[in-house]
């Protein structure tokens, strides 16, 4: 009989993995991209830094449809990732011109690109939603 081996069950084997991103980009996933709508909305902003479009092309491009992506894109305004303008009576949506943001975007892009990070921020953005 082994003594002293403690059983790891899959919510501490989970846990542990969520644990372990870095505080900064914990906080980042939790406030700002705790929807996988609002990741690929993140990438797509960080990937056209100059695009300044609508929901609905915004939709298109990120193959969602635009009722799908609205309250996410209203989040990413609300928490200052994205900026929204108005034009002619439409919403305009563009990434956020602060330069602090646009480096913790592009810090968690870079990540996302080290398949053991998305795995713990995938973890940590379904914990976030249940």
């Amino acid at each position: 009989m082994i003594t002293g081996v403690a059983k790891m069950t899959h919510t501490d084997f989970t846990s542990r993995r969520v644990v372990d991103i870095e505080p900064k980009m914990a906080a980042f996933l939790q406030e700002k991209v705790n929807t996988f709508i609002k990741w690929d909305l993140v990438r797509f902003f960080h990937d056209n830094p100059h695009a300044m479009d609508t929901a609905e092309n915004v939709a298109r491009y990120t193959g969602r449809e635009p009722d799908a992506i609205q309250d996410d894109l209203r989040d990413l305004v609300g928490t200052g990732v994205l900026e929204k303008e108005e034009v002619a009576g439409r919403s305009l949506y563009r990434l956020a011109s602060d330069n602090t943001m646009k480096e913790m975007i592009s810090s968690f892009v870079r990540a996302c690109d080290d398949r053991m990070f998305r795995v713990k921020a995938i973890n940590y953005v379904i914990r976030a939603m249940r």
